[in-house]
C-alpha cells in the first residue's frame, strides 16, 4: 500500500526528515534509493557546559558508540589482571589515561560523522546543519546556529527528533553537574565521582568508570533498571557492588554546590532520603546525571500543525504504520509513545517506513522480541517478558523458568566471580513451552543474546532448545541443558565451567 500520493510539484522536497540520528539516516537515503527527493535537517543544541557534537544523533556520538569503546578499555583493564595468572609477567605499573583513551573516541567518531555526511550526498539527500520548526502544515523553519532563516516544504515529513539528558531542577544541577552527552567528551578524567540515577545509563557508566580505576558511587531513588527483569537487575547491582562500586540507595539529591573549581574541581552534594527522615552530604569531583530522557518534541511547532503529543511524557502516539495524528507527518525513533527506545529499532522502523512510503510495500516494523544488552561490566543481555510481565500476563500457574548460575572458562585460572553469571529462560506451558523471555548475565551477553533473539522470532521452544547441541565450552551452551526451575526449589549454583 502506498501510504503518500506522488508529489505534484508544488513542494520543495517529497521528503524532510527532522533529526539526523539513526532513524533519520536510515530513512531518508531508503527514501532517495526510490528516487525521492529528500532533505535531512539536524541540529544539536549544546548542554548547558556547552557539548555539541556532529552528525548521527545520539547512538554514535554520546551514546552506544562511546560508551561500548570505553566499556572495552574497562574489560581490558581486567584482562590485565587476568593475564598475570595465564602466565604474562610485566613489572611495569599499569595506569590509564584517559585523554589517550577519549581522544581516540573522538576521532574515529569524527570518522563516522564525516562518512554519515558522504553517504547523505552519496545517496542523493540533502543535509541542512540547521533546527526545524513547523510554521505551515506543509512548511518548515530551518535557523542555522549563525540565527540565519530559511524555509522549505515538503509533502511528506518524518520527525525523528530523539531524546535528550533529564535534569533534576535542584539548585547547582545545570550549572556544576554534567549528562552522558558531557561525559563521553569531557577533557579530563572525571575523578571521584557520583553517578545519579537507576538507568541503565547510569548503570554502564559507573561500571566502566569504575573499571578504570576511578572512585564511584551510584544514588537511586527506588529500583535498578526500572521496565528490566528485577531479579536481573538486582544480580547487576550486586556484581557492581562486590567490584567496589558504591550504591546509596532510597535517596535523592536537593542541592550540588561547588567547593573548588578545576578539572575536575569538588562538589558538595545534599541529599534527602525518599520518606525525608535523613538527609546525606558528600564531596565528589564529578557528579553525572542519568536520571532519565526528554523527548525533544517541544518548540518544533507541532501545535502549529496539530500534531497531538502525550503531554506528560512529551511522546507522540501513532498507529502501526508510525503515522502521526495528522496523516502526512510520520514519527520514529525515541519519540514514539510506547515503543522501545533502541538505536537498531529506530534504523529499522525508518527503513520500512520509506519502503512503505515509496516502494508500494505494507512490511512494518516488528516490536515484539527485540533483544537489547545493558553493557555494565557483567554485560546483561534480555530479549521478551521478564520473569515479572510474564508472570502477569499469562498466570504464575502457567510459566515455568528454567535458570542456573555459570562460570566463565576463561575465569577459572584467575579464580574469579564464580556463581555470578546467570541463565533463564521464561517458557509458556500453554503454549507448547514456547520461550517467552530470555535473560544472560555474562561476558559478551550481547552476542548471545543476538543469536536467541533470532530464535525466538522463529518460535523457539524448550524442546528445539533441549534439543540443540551446545558448543563446548563457551558460555551460551548453558541454554542447551537448562533443566533447572525455579519452581523446583532445586540448587543451580556450578562447581566448575
Amino acid at each position: 500500500m502506498n501510504e503518500a500520493s506522488e508529489s505534484q510539484g508544488s513542494y520543495d522536497y517529497d521528503l524532510i526528515v527532522i533529526g539526523g540520528g539513526s532513524g533519520g539516516l536510515a530513512a531518508s537515503k531508503e527514501a532517495a534509493k526510490y528516487g525521492k527527493k529528500v532533505l535531512v535537517l539536524d541540529y544539536v543544541k549544546p548542554t548547558p557546559l556547552g557539548t555539541t557534537w556532529g552528525l548521527g544523533g545520539t547512538c554514535v556520538n554520546v551514546g552506544c558508540i562511546p560508551k561500548k569503546l570505553m566499556h572495552q578499555a574497562a574489560i581490558l583493564h581486567q584482562s590485565l589482571q587476568d593475564a598475570r595468572k595465564f602466565g604474562w609477567t610485566f613489572d611495569e605499573k599499569v595506569s590509564h589515561d584517559w585523554t589517550t583513551m577519549k581522544d581516540a573516541i573522538r576521532n574515529y567518531i569524527g570518522s563516522l560523522n564525516w562518512g554519515y555526511r558522504v553517504s547523505l550526498k552519496d545517496n542523493g539527500v540533502t543535509y541542512v546543519n540547521a533546527y526545524g520548526e513547523f510554521v505551515g502544515p506543509h512548511k518548515i523553519k530551518a535557523t542555522n546556529k549563525k540565527g540565519k532563516e530559511t524555509f522549505y516544504t515538503a509533502e511528506t515529513f518524518i520527525l525523528a527528533t530523539g531524546e535528550r539528558p533529564r535534569y533534576l531542577g535542584i539548585p547547582g544541577d545545570k550549572e556544576h553537574c554534567i549528562t552522558s552527552d558531557d561525559l563521553f567528551s569531557l577533557p579530563y578524567s572525571p575523578g571521584k565521582t557520583l553517578v545519579i540515577g537507576a538507568s541503565y545509563v547510569a548503570l554502564e557508566c559507573a561500571g566502566f568508570l569504575s573499571g578504570l580505576g576511578l572512585d564511584v558511587t551510584v544514588m537511586v531513588r527506588s529500583i535498578l533498571l526500572r521496565g528490566f527483569d528485577q531479579q536481573m537487575a538486582n544480580l547487576v547491582g550486586d556484581y557492581l557492588e562486590s567490584h567496589g562500586v558504591k550504591i546509596i540507595r532510597q535517596f535523592v539529591p536537593s542541592k550540588i554546590e561547588q567547593i573548588e573549581p578545576g578539572t575536575p574541581g569538588k562538589l558538595k552534594v545534599t541529599a534527602q532520603s525518599t520518606d525525608g527522615s535523613e538527609t546525606l552530604e558528600g564531596e565528589y569531583n564529578t557528579v553525572l546525571l542519568a536520571v532519565g530522557r526528554d523527548a525533544k518534541t517541544k518548540n518544533i511547532g507541532l501545535e502549529t500543525v496539530g500534531v497531538k503529543i502525550n503531554e506528560k511524557s512529551g511522546k507522540i502516539p501513532v498507529n502501526d504504520l508510525e503515522q502521526t495524528n495528522i496523516p502526512h507527518i510520520y514519527a520514529i525513533g525515541d519519540i514514539l509513545d510506547g515503543k522501545l527506545q533502541l538505536t537498531p529499532v529506530a534504523i529499522q522502523a525508518g527503513r520500512l517506513l520509506a519502503g512503505r512510503l515509496y516502494n508500494s510495500s505494507s512490511v512494518k516494523c516488528d516490536y515484539a522480541n527485540v533483544p537489547t544488552t545493558v553493557f555494565t561490566p557483567l554485560e546483561y543481555g534480555a530479549c521478551g517478558y521478564s520473569e515479572e510481565k510474564a508472570i502477569e500476563k499469562y498466570g504464575m500457574e502457567n510459566v515455568d523458568t528454567y535458570h542456573s548460575y555459570f562460570w566463565p572458562l576463561e575465569w577459572t585460572i584467575p579464580s574469579r566471580d564464580n556463581n555470578k553469571c546467570y541463565a533463564k529462560i521464561i517458557c509458556n506451558k500453554q503454549d507448547q513451552n514456547r520461550v517467552i523471555g530470555f535473560h544472560v548475565l555474562g561476558p559478551n551477553a550481547g552476542e548471545i543474546t543476538q543469536g536467541f533473539g533470532a530464535a525466538m522470532k522463529c518460535g523457539m521452544t524448550k524442546e528445539l532448545l533441549d534439543s540443540t547441541i551446545g558448543i563446548h565450552p563457551v558460555c551460551a551452551e548453558i541454554f542447551t541443558t537448562l533443566s533447572v526451575t525455579k519452581q523446583s526449589g532445586q540448587n543451580v549454583q556450578q562447581s566448575g565451567c
